[in-house]
Parts: C-alpha cells; structure tokens; sequence
C-alpha cells in the first residue's frame, strides 16, 4: 500500500493523523492540500484493512463478557400500529455485540437475535470459562445448557439496569458510541461493516495509539 503510493510517508502519515483525529474528508483534503477523491481513496483504504484486522482476530474472550443487541438504521415502518420492541415493526438491522470487560468488544450483523443465531455467536467468541452477563432477551436463554455455567441478568423491563456486578453498560456504551458515530455517515449504508468495524477499533482509544496502530496495519497490508 505504502510502497506502491505516489504520496510521500510524510503526507501519508498526515493523512493518517486526521483520519484518527476523525477529520471528515473534505476538510482532510482541504487541510493538506491533496484532491478529495485522493483523502477518499485512502479513507477507504484505512477502513478495509481495519475490517480485514479485526474480523481476523480469533482469540476467544475470557473472563467477565457483557452481551447485548442493538438495532442501527431506518426508523419506523410504516403501517406498523404494535408497540415497537426489539426492532419488532422496524427495517433496522439487527447487530449482536461481545463485550470483555476491561477488554476487546466484537460485533457481528446478524440477521435476526433468535436464541440460535446468538449462541451460535457467543459459542464462537466466548471461552465456556467466561462469566456472561446479558438482559433478559429470551434469545440468551439456554446458555447455561450449552455449557456456560456462570450466566447472569439483569432485568431492563423491570427497570433493573444495575445489580452488583450484574450489568451491560460497557456493550450498551458501546452502542451509543457508535450511533453518535454513524449518523454522520448516514447511518446503515453500503459501506456499514466497514464503519461498524471501525467503532470496535476506535473505541476508548487516543489518536496517538490509533494513529500508531493504523500506521503498522497499512504497512502490512
């Protein structure tokens, strides 16, 4: 990638600078004085291997691991009169996330938050060791059967968010990070496992580290 560009080192590390400072392109191009479809270009570049670094990460979670869905995109059907739960009534695309506590966090589009399609997940990403905490979402029901004997829940519709250390701010957290991120992007667009994998890299991190993190992903790249 490096290698192979016209641009020098110097321009592309400034590049790399206001992509982590999240400059949006055209300012980025403004900034430097490089054409916008160049900053767009290496936008996209950064967010491809990022996607390929993170999706490639096979280490599984231990420990205390936080799970939770959310919904991300179209508001509302309309026609739909039901009250709206769990995306229910809605052309929002479901996305199921992992959370280690003082750790990594992992998502992963789905295409619906049944009981299956969950374990399936956790059962890929989590060490059977792990203590998991979730809401109370039936699709987390059975982990126990599955061979997760530490499984704990906290009940959101009986305004229970916090019970010891029985909780899932870290993943909902999380969430809103990556909404308040989003909706400059549009939202849910053709290019959202792209930004959604770019959350998980960026979350609770400094510039600086990402900045340097970033710097070593394009040169093996």
């Amino acid at each position: 990638m490096i290698e192979n560009s016209k641009l020098s080192r110097y321009k592309i590390k400034k590049i790399i600078q206001c992509f982590c400072i999240d400059i949006p392109a055209s300012k980025t191009a403004l900034l430097l004085n490089l054409n916008r479809n160049t900053i767009n270009h290496w936008f996209m570049l950064f967010r491809e291997a990022i996607y390929d670094y993170q999706t490639n990460l096979r280490a599984k979670f231990v420990g205390s691991i936080e799970v939770d869905e959310s919904y991300f995109g179209a508001k509302r059907q309309l026609g739909f009169h039901g009250k709206l739960k769990r995306g229910r009534g809605t052309l929002k695309q479901p996305v199921f996330g992992v959370f280690e506590r003082n750790g990594r966090v992992y998502t992963e589009i789905v295409p619906n938050c049944k009981k299956k399609t969950l374990q399936k997940v956790i059962l890929g990403k989590v060490s059977l060791s792990s203590v998991i905490y979730s809401d109370g979402w039936r699709g987390y029901n059975g982990l126990v059967d599955v061979g997760y004997s530490k499984h704990f829940r906290v009940n959101h519709g009986a305004n229970e968010f916090v019970n010891g250390q029985s909780h899932i701010n870290g993943i909902e957290s999380f969430w809103s990070f990556s909404k308040r991120r989003l909706v400059k992007f549009n939202g849910v667009s053709e290019y959202f496992d792209l930004h959604l994998k770019e959350c998980e890299w960026r979350w609770k991190k400094e510039p600086d580290e990402l900045a340097k993190e970033l710097w070593k992903l394009i040169r093996n790249y």
